[in-house]
């Protein structure tokens, strides 16, 4: 089984990221682990997981409290949660669900439902703000409308790059290869030469630059990353 999740592990007790992380590779997701509070925010930060499986206790700062500064911050009040806690009272599974959290397993679990409860939450919450205008300083692109704006100004692209645009920017500071590019844009189905896609992502490119004004280069956020894919960052190579 193939999944295009990234689930990050926050657990200060090596065995159980271990196990955790055996499941989780075992049903095809991507795996990052972090051993405390600040570790596990940089990660968010920086890599973007799909969904983040937080242990209660930690050193340095407890979990609950690592999800409600998740929440509170726009960056990431949308990655979903789901807390790992030997704690088993309901004030503090309420105290849990009260900051955001998405859903709540005790200690011990099986792998198997953990990874049910997993794949339940990424159902729930995958399409929640699919419609939702997405913003990069003046870049801005409205799936429910089908429009894409630069300083409130029109950017003419065709429905390829469109497709192109969306996925890169609702998936960004992450490197894809040519065959997920391809699979999440096209199709699992559809198959392509590399060229056709680099082909499309000059294209992209060229629209962006057009109508790039100001200080901003637009077409310099889709970055290629030499010997593995493409991403989007808003941040220099």
């Amino acid at each position: 089984m193939q999944n295009d999740a990234t689930i990050l592990i926050v657990d200060d007790e090596a065995a159980i990221r271990d196990m955790i992380a055996i499941a989780l590779d075992t049903s095809g997701f991507g795996v990052l682990t972090a051993e405390n509070a600040h570790d596990a925010l940089v990660t968010i930060v920086d890599q973007r997981p799909d969904l983040v499986l937080l242990d209660w206790m930690l050193p340095g700062g407890s979990g609950v409290d690592l999800a409600r500064r998740l929440k509170k911050d726009e960056s990431t009040a949308e990655v979903p949660i789901i807390m790992l806690t030997a704690k088993t009272s309901e004030d503090n599974k309420v105290q849990g669900l009260d900051v955001g959290v998405d859903d709540y397993v005790t200690k011990p679990f099986s792998p198997r439902e953990l990874i049910a409860r997993i794949k339940a939450v990424l159902r729930r919450t995958s399409g929640r703000h699919q419609d939702k205008s997405i913003r990069y300083f003046d870049l801005e692109l409205d799936p429910a409308s089908h429009r894409i704006t630069i300083d409130e100004q029109p950017v003419e692209m065709g429905p390829t790059e469109f497709r192109l645009l969306n996925f890169f920017m609702t998936h960004p500071e992450k490197v894809y290869t040519r065959d997920h590019i391809q699979d999440q844009v096209w199709g699992a189905n559809v198959y392509l030469e590399e060229r056709t896609i680099d082909v499309h992502i000059g294209r992209l490119r060229k629209a962006l630059n057009r109508a790039s004004s100001g200080s901003i280069n637009y077409a310099n956020l889709v970055q290629t990353v030499r010997g593995t894919g493409y991403r989007f960052s808003t941040r220099t190579q």
